[in-house]
């Protein structure tokens, strides 16, 4: 039986093609901005286009925040995608305005340090071993990005973990930013695997066989 995949509609665009992408891997998709449809199905995609404030207010507007907290209580799956990662952390700053996030992990979304901005196109992840998210790709696959704002650093205490968060990283000019997160049943991408061909389809996969 297919996997039933609640996606947020908050807003924040970028839906269709995520809901394409899944669809692409067999999840059971269902197009939402209902809390109680987004915290019933099997997992939870956040996805997540333009900037950090904004992102945030469509998120409350449908009471996303509250929904991700409910289903990470239960154990239970989400995915965030490209400014869905953002906002999972305590807070992001854009052009000088802070802006308070969901809070699933502490540290700080803000510009990244380069030259060229946004950072945009394909490019590789320093993955871990071990990686449940990466599993069935090589170390040089590509995956697109679009963002001029990332975590730069990865600030989660891990002492006493029974099983520490996986973190993977993405280098744009000579700034190190976190690419990825495997953390128990929450799971997210700054770069975008609906619109990273086979490989994305492959990382959609591993994610949709982790429940």
């Amino acid at each position: 039986m297919a996997k039933t995949v609640a996606l947020l509609d908050y807003g924040s665009g970028n839906i269709r093609s995520a809901q394409r992408a899944l669809e692409r891997v067999g999840a059971d998709v269902t197009v939402t901005s209902d809390p109680k449809i987004a915290v019933a199905k099997d997992g939870l995609v956040v996805p997540g286009v333009g900037a950090y404030a904004a992102c945030m207010a469509g998120l409350r507007d449908v009471y996303g925040p509250r929904a991700i907290g409910e289903r990470l209580a239960g154990g239970r799956p989400v995915l965030g995608i490209c400014v869905g990662m953002q906002v999972l952390f305590d807070s992001g700053t854009e052009h000088g305005v802070t802006t308070q996030g969901c809070g699933e992990w502490p540290g700080s979304v803000d510009k990244l340090q380069a030259e060229i901005l946004p950072h945009m196109g394909w490019n590789t992840v320093e993955t871990s071993a071990g990686s449940e998210m990466f599993a069935g790709l090589d170390e040089d696959t590509r995956f697109y990005f679009v963002h001029s704002y990332a975590a730069r650093t990865w600030d989660l205490e891990t002492d006493g973990l029974t099983t520490p968060p996986t973190v993977s990283w993405a280098q744009h000019e000579d700034d190190r930013f976190v690419a990825a997160v495997e953390n128990g049943p929450l799971w997210a991408t700054q770069f975008h695997p609906e619109k990273s061909g086979d490989a994305g389809a492959q990382l959609l996969r591993n994610w949709l066989h982790s429940f």
